[in-house]
């Protein structure tokens, strides 16, 4: 009977260790999923100042200034 109780033992070890393995990969994957929303969430406003700034410079109206004037290669 003594064999017996040691296996059960052992089998009660066993599960503790599963339990423990999973709540670390469980822990460890949440950390990952954290980071990976405040990431995008960072990236988010990062595409909307970005986008603020491109159509700020949409609206300036600049005056077309041809630069070859002075290139050496104008035939003028």
């Amino acid at each position: 009977m003594l064999p017996i109780k040691l296996s059960a033992s052992w089998l009660l070890l066993s599960q503790i260790d599963i339990v423990t393995v999973l709540v670390i990969v469980v822990v460890f994957f949440s950390i990952l999923l954290v980071l990976g929303i405040r990431k995008s969430y960072k990236l988010k406003k990062e595409n909307e100042r970005l986008d603020k700034i491109s159509e700020e410079m949409a609206r300036k109206e600049e005056k077309y200034r041809d630069f070859t004037e002075g290139h050496m290669y104008n035939n003028n």
